[in-house]
């Protein structure tokens, strides 16, 4: 009840500031205007086409991260020699930003649709990995040592203890990576992109059609808190599960 009354504020305020002269209109046009155009590109299909393309793009990036995070941070959470052996790369990366390499992955992969996933699968992977590998490490040493000395090898140990007790934390890195996929997504479809809801926003920008960029920016965090709510969802579902 307090959110929407939260955002029945801003939402208030956005109307009153520009009609008021308080802000300027050119800039910051009222949240009106910016509805009308939304519906506009809602009605016309050009909304539809690009939230299609970036949620493809964003999808993708995402899902890859974690077939490729999750099981590579548990393999290093649980061996330690690896954990050792990987380590200097791991903190040589974790500190670059992705952003930081986006010239880089175009100038490689080109300004297609690879090099867009790719940096969005980069910038998913550094969460879902640290915070795997924080899970596994993070157990209970009580917990491990009452289940080896009733008799757990280290197979079913994993199995049975480590990788339930490490889900809470691998699901925030989870996320953490969803709200990476669309930040990160905007900026890239920035750069050589012919649709997709950052395009949209860089486009209308150019052209001076405000209402437009806003009406993209609105979308893209509607779509971000859709996102997030739905990984909530699953991770209740999964840890009812898990405990059942």
């Amino acid at each position: 009840m307090r959110a929407s009354l939260a955002i029945a504020v801003l939402a208030l305020i956005w109307e009153v500031l520009p009609r008021t002269g308080a802000v300027n209109s050119t800039f910051l046009p009222p949240l009106s205007d910016v509805l009308v155009a939304w519906y506009d590109l809602l009605r016309t299909g050009e909304l539809f086409e690009h939230a299609q393309a970036s949620l493809v793009r964003s999808f993708s990036g995402f899902g890859l991260a974690i077939l490729v995070a999750i099981p590579l941070g548990l393999a290093i959470g649980w061996y330690r020699p690896l954990a050792e052996f990987l380590n200097p790369v791991l903190e040589l990366f974790r500190n670059t930003a992705a952003l930081a390499l986006l010239p880089v992955f175009v100038l490689v992969l080109g300004l297609g649709e690879t090099s867009k996933i790719s940096i969005i699968l980069y910038a998913c992977f550094w969460p879902i990995l640290l915070n795997t590998i924080a899970g596994v490490k993070g157990v209970d040493p009580l917990l491990i040592k009452s289940a080896r000395s009733m008799g757990l090898g280290a197979a079913r140990l994993f199995q049975k203890v480590i990788l339930p007790a490490a889900v809470p934390t691998v699901f925030t890195g989870v996320r953490l990576a969803g709200a990476y996929s669309i930040l990160v997504l905007v900026a890239a479809e920035m750069v050589g992109a012919k649709a997709g809801l950052g395009y949209l926003i860089n486009y209308a920008q150019f052209n001076f059609e405000v209402p437009d960029m806003y009406a993209g920016i609105i979308t893209i965090s509607v779509l971000g808190l859709l996102f997030n709510a739905a990984l909530v969802r699953f991770e209740r579902r999964f840890s009812t599960w898990r405990t059942t």
